[in-house]
């Protein structure tokens, strides 16, 4: 009786195993949610991925908390946006984890700005009087889908680095992202070509990659330095440009105050797009999906409809 009793009680473990689902090959911290979801589109089931920053967060401030510097200490890679993005937290992150392995220059380290074509970068020294200026260069370049690929790109690299039992599926979900990724920018560009040569105000500097993708021109910023919040005597001036250039949109991230930028639309006037500051992962949402709706948004302000 008692062989039998040990006999079923292994076959119900099996069994609990056998159902159970299978654990991630690589456990993925991401600074931002567009890198996460970038990297479960190229990791897919063999990856477990969480973002430090939400999609409705400033990248450049997020709160260095105890349940993030657990998370990286968990983690088998850590992915940033690089160019000092993330300079004012990551690093006492980095340091709360005490995990060696994604410590800069450790083999779960990977700075995702070494991937794309960096816009913006100073002819010269950089300091503080200039605002939040990053000295590598502009590092908004995940709204260019273009860059993006060349992310996820790299990204499959290190991933078949760490995990090469899985290199084939990682290669595989590459190639269908990048397939789907292509198609999909065909369509925006169609659907956005009427932005091309349009000037365009912004609050933030990020609009630098977007304009480079889809041609339109920057002509003014109601931030008077990036990172310094917009004063009257600066958003009297960029009124006047507004109204010379005749500005076709306002562009505006969903974490930024809207007020100035509500009144400088009105007062142009020209339609008032406010945009996510990134992917909604939490929620499911997919790179392509993100870049979809900032799209439609756009779109929409073009034919006159607002945002």
């Amino acid at each position: 009786m008692r062989h039998f009793r040990l006999l079923a009680a292994l076959c119900a473990a099996i069994s609990f195993l056998a159902a159970a689902p299978a654990r991630a090959a690589l456990n993925v911290v991401t600074t931002v949610p567009d890198l996460a979801a970038l990297t479960k589109a190229v990791g897919g089931e063999h990856v477990q991925v969480q973002s430090l920053a939400l999609s409705s967060q400033d990248p450049h401030f997020v709160d260095a908390k105890p349940n993030l510097a657990l998370a990286l200490n968990r983690a088998d890679l850590l992915i940033s946006i690089g160019l000092d993005l993330e300079i004012g937290w990551l690093p006492t992150l980095q340091i709360g984890a005490r995990n060696p392995r994604i410590q800069v220059g450790g083999s779960g380290f990977l700075n995702a700005s070494q991937f794309p074509r960096i816009l913006e970068i100073p002819p010269g020294k950089v300091d503080r009087s200039q605002g939040d200026v990053h000295p590598g260069g502009n590092p908004h370049y995940l709204y260019d889908p273009r860059q993006a690929l060349a992310v996820a790109i790299g990204i499959t690299d290190r991933l078949v680095q760490l995990d090469p039992k899985n290199a084939a599926a990682y290669r595989a979900n590459l190639a269908k992202f990048t397939a789907e990724l292509e198609q999909a920018r065909a369509g925006w560009e169609k659907r956005l070509a009427g932005l091309k040569g349009a000037p365009v105000i912004a609050y933030h500097r990020t609009t630098a990659y977007l304009a480079d993708w889809l041609g339109f021109e920057p002509i003014a910023f109601l931030e008077p330095k990036p990172g310094i919040p917009p004063n009257p005597s600066h958003v009297a001036g960029v009124l006047a440009q507004g109204r010379q250039r005749k500005a076709r949109l306002v562009l505006i991230e969903s974490y930024y105050p809207d007020t100035t930028a509500k009144l400088v639309a009105s007062k142009i006037p020209a339609p008032l797009v406010t945009v996510h500051g990134g992917t909604d992962f939490r929620a499911g949402e997919t790179y392509i999906q993100h870049v979809n709706e900032l799209v439609e948004r756009l779109e929409k302000a073009l034919a006159g409809k607002g945002s």
